[in-house]
């Protein structure tokens, strides 16, 4: 393994995100509960970890796992309010956001992870509430993201945000590994 390798690895445990395939309604099933369950599955995992735990990197110039998890509420707050406007409006253009700047603010960097676990929580479960409550067809509807030039159906993008879940779960799991936590 090469160190570009063990870079890409360490950035992306799981793999990267794959664009522009097709969702069966099995695949939204599946995504669904990846986002249902993401929250206790974070809170399982990060509940006994120490404030130096939670301080430390999960790679070098990468964020702390703190800052994990607080992103992953300011990421998925802003997707739940995306699948909000593409579901009333047609095909709205959403506003993007400088998650590095926010992961960098106070409430990111020193704020009780145990609030924003809660704020997941209760986020996942309006989510997914709406989610099974969508028919096949609403999720075609799209949204457009100007940071990258296309529109993004919501099938899409509930598979991005699975992954996403997964993505930065995995960011912690395997700094807990590495470090014997």
């Amino acid at each position: 393994m090469t160190m570009d390798d063990g870079l890409e690895q360490l950035r992306f445990p799981i793999g990267r995100f794959t664009y522009g395939k097709s969702y069966t309604a099995e695949d939204r099933d599946t995504n669904i509960t990846r986002i249902e369950v993401l929250p206790g599955k974070l809170r399982e995992l990060v509940s006994g970890l120490t404030e130096e735990q939670l301080a430390t990197q999960y790679r070098t110039d990468g964020w702390t796992a703190r800052q994990v998890v607080h992103h992953l509420v300011d990421s998925h707050v802003n997707a739940y309010i995306r699948f909000k406007f593409a579901l009333t409006e047609v095909n709205p253009t959403i506003r993007p956001y400088d998650e590095a700047s926010w992961a960098e603010l106070p409430d990111g960097k020193g704020l009780d992870v145990a609030v924003s676990l809660t704020l997941l929580e209760a986020l996942h479960l309006r989510w997914t509430a709406m989610l099974r409550q969508m028919k096949p067809e609403d999720f075609l509807r799209t949204f457009y993201h100007p940071e990258h030039e296309r529109t993004f159906p919501l099938d899409e993008i509930l598979a991005n945000y699975a992954w996403h879940g997964e993505h930065h779960f995995e960011h912690i799991n395997q700094l807990a590994r590495r470090n014997g936590w």
